[in-house]
């Protein structure tokens, strides 16, 4: 398969409903086909063989379900930190930061000098890709980082990041609360200071992203499955 076959092939996947859907997201009518997540999982599986420079061409297409299919086919042991500093720049919209957040950045290497670098970088998806790093360590190594120090610096610069960036802020954010017992009181205040997310639209059985819900409702299960 070529970048050309595999673009031809997600277009003729795409649906107008997933589309006004992704634009609610950041999408634009014209970076998007409008494919559904499963479906762009089955064309990067079918296209697992397709060549380095290929995958590359699906990325620079700037088509948000291209780019989907680039960062599954890429092994984030590959990937160089140049090569991740102009990919992050070139990022569409939020579900693809999201997928290269979760795919390439977390699962690389180097991924604590990305954090180094990124953390104040200028442009917003390096810096969403750089909280998610954070969000990740405090939910599963956090022996290295000063929790208290990051609730001030959460509530000193969350409300002038861009919101791309405030969104995995708020996971640090409810992270902490959520798995550092002794943090928890400080977090749910820092939420009620900040109010992001607050008025949040929540489908039905879905945990609000509001901080000091999400970090009550954790601990509410946590406390019941201890039982």
């Amino acid at each position: 398969m070529t970048a050309k076959d595999i673009l031809n092939e997600l277009e003729a996947l795409g649906n107008e409903k997933r589309k006004t859907h992704n634009i609610k997201h950041g999408a634009t009518p014209d970076n998007q086909f409008g494919v559904k997540m499963g479906d762009v999982r089955k064309v990067a599986k079918k296209a697992k063989k397709i060549d380095l420079e290929q995958v590359q061409a699906l990325w620079d297409s700037r088509i948000a379900e291209a780019q989907m299919v680039a960062i599954l086919l890429w092994k984030p042991d590959n990937l160089s930190l140049d090569t991740l500093h102009r990919l992050v720049k070139t990022i569409s919209f939020d579900y693809v930061a999201d997928w290269f957040n979760s795919y390439i950045v977390n699962k690389h290497p180097e991924r604590d000098q990305i954090l180094q670098n990124w953390l104040q970088s200028d442009n917003k998806w390096a810096l969403r890709a750089a909280w998610s790093i954070m969000a990740s360590k405090i939910a599963k190594e956090a022996n290295d980082l000063n929790l208290g120090a990051l609730l001030e610096q959460i509530e000193r610069e969350m409300p002038k990041v861009p919101s791309e960036a405030q969104w995995t802020m708020n996971f640090a954010l409810a992270h902490i609360g959520i798995y550092h017992h002794e943090h928890r009181t400080r977090a749910i205040e820092v939420g009620h200071t900040l109010g992001m997310y607050k008025d949040y639209p929540v489908p039905r059985g879905c945990t609000s992203p509001f901080a000091p819900i999400w970090i009550e409702e954790m601990a509410s299960r946590e406390k019941a499955n201890s039982k």
